[in-house]
């Protein structure tokens, strides 16, 4: 039987083995159905069949996401996108800039690091009520975990923000809330349905662009995941959608009977998802040592207590639920381990997003549990020497956080994801490659395979996605360079080709 697709004079790496490099392959029905030469394949080409030349570039399994929050990678695109800014200054112009675009509601910015600015401070009250003041204005630090408002918008939330989130001097607010203040901001700034759709529509483009097929979207409180299955009902959604719920749909989806890895090929339910503490940038990540840069032996916080997260453990894994965790600290790292330590972790492939600074104890509990460590290499770029780990950690625990090497040595299952800072996989590649400390430095092969086979694996997916073999689906990202042959610029090459159940859902060629 003919093929529908046939790529053909390209560098295939299956990722199933270093040296196992092909020519041409052949899919059909969404799947490929075979590997090999040019002229092996050849034969399946029919009179319907497009065969695309792909002049010897490289193909790779897709990029699969494993933690992002797609409806903010939308979002950032139709308001002020902060990330990049050199400056509180430039940053304010790039949302005054906004403000003049439209002419009533909030005016919002996305992305700010601070800690790349000569003077390192966090957007404030003063600084937004220069953007306007009578419109609310709010701007999200890059991790999510931190934002500064203006005036008004404490005005017009009020008694709403917790007290012990909104950082105040001399008793003033001083516009700068973390944790569990934002929640009413996300509140009063959610999208409707149709405005949902409009930035995941976004967003998918701009994932396809970047090689990624598909994606694991943490979602709380969204309409994300009503779109994603119209699109997806519509044939129109071009990657593959693991929705982890927030904690707070647990009972939902049980009333509904909804469990994990139930779905289709395209929209699945995946894991219950938590908190336990905060960030870095934030100060809010829970460390079992102070803060080097802290004030009164600062150790961070716990957006979810340790009773509270061995309670909802208990209760998701009850219900037959894949737990992860969000833990960035090492004290928050052990919680969760304590928390898991009662289940059947491996079977159930619990996870731990982020995993910033873990403990040589963590490490070995890691590796004997199965626990699944969902990581984002693009965070490395705070890693050198006078990067925020740097400030906030000083060089011990800088140079022992996110140890990719070190994780992968000791067999533990390794995820990568972007947590949208920013969405794109080569850059995350770049990073884990050419790590400034070697415990963090992985092969460019290794760090392929946590962005494809990884991820899939943290997925329940390995069988149908990850690598490129006969029988899996036709899930594919074809690069302009070879991250071999260009290792200390992986960031740089461009995404030629994007193929999603065998179709062609992005072409730059």
């Amino acid at each position: 039987m003919a093929a529908d697709l046939l790529l053909t004079n390209a560098e295939i790496h299956t990722l199933t083995d270093p040296d196992d490099v092909h020519e041409a392959l052949a899919v059909r029905d969404g799947r490929v159905v075979r590997l090999g030469s040019a002229y092996e394949v050849a034969f399946l080409e029919g009179v319907e069949t497009r065969t695309v030349d792909l002049d010897g570039r490289v193909l790779l399994p897709g990029f699969i996401d494993a933690h992002t929050h797609l409806t903010e990678v939308g979002t950032r695109l139709v308001h002020a996108d902060l990330s990049g800014a050199g400056s509180a200054a430039e940053a304010v112009s790039r949302l005054a800039d906004r403000a003049d675009e439209t002419d009533t509601g909030w005016i919002q910015g996305y992305g700010y690091d601070e800690s790349e600015w000569t003077d390192s401070r966090y957007l404030d009250r003063d600084d937004l009520d220069g953007v306007h003041t009578d419109r609310p204005v709010v701007a999200f630090r890059e991790d999510m975990h931190t934002a500064g408002v203006n005036g008004a918008a404490l005005d017009r939330l009020g008694d709403r923000l917790p007290d012990e989130d909104v950082l105040r001097e001399n008793g003033r607010p001083t516009g700068v809330v973390v944790e569990e203040a934002l929640g009413p901001i996300r509140e009063a700034i959610a999208p409707d349905v149709d405005a949902t759709r409009d930035r995941l529509r976004a967003a998918i483009d701009h994932a396809n662009a970047r090689g990624v097929t598909g994606i694991h979207d943490m979602v709380r409180h969204s309409h994300a995941p009503r779109v994603y299955r119209d699109l997806n009902r519509e044939d129109d959604l071009s990657l593959r959608v693991r929705i982890n719920y927030w904690f707070d749909h647990l009972d939902a989806l049980r009333e509904v009977g909804l469990g994990t890895d139930n779905g289709d090929g395209f929209v699945r339910t995946g894991a219950i998802k938590t908190f336990t503490d905060g960030s870095f940038g934030g100060r809010t990540a829970k460390l079992s040592e102070p803060y080097a840069d802290g004030a009164d032996e600062v150790r961070g916080k716990w957006v979810v207590s340790p009773p509270e997260l061995h309670d909802l453990v208990e209760r998701a894994d009850e219900s037959g639920f894949q737990l992860t965790a969000h833990a960035i600290g090492d004290a928050a790292i052990d919680a969760v381990l304590d928390a898991y330590a009662a289940t059947a972790a491996d079977a159930a492939r619990h996870r731990i997003e982020h995993v910033e600074l873990p403990s040589e104890s963590a490490i070995e509990r890691l590796a004997e549990t199965g626990v699944v460590a969902s990581v984002q290499p693009n965070f490395l770029k705070w890693a050198g020497e006078d990067g925020l780990y740097e400030s906030r950690l000083e060089t011990d625990r800088r140079e022992r956080s996110n140890p990719f090497r070190t994780l992968l040595d000791a067999g533990i299952h390794l995820a990568f994801g972007s947590d949208s800072m920013p969405l794109d996989p080569l850059l995350g590649v770049h990073h884990a490659v050419n790590a400034p400390v070697e415990s963090q430095r992985l092969t460019v092969t290794e760090a392929l395979r946590a962005y494809t086979h990884g991820a899939a694996y943290a997925g329940f997916d390995e069988d149908r996605l990850g690598t490129v073999e006969p029988g899996k689906q036709a899930d594919f990202v074809v690069l302009d360079g070879s991250p071999w042959e260009e290792s200390e610029k992986i960031a740089n090459i461009d995404v030629a080709m994007t193929v999603v159940d065998g179709a062609i859902v992005h072409d730059a060629r």
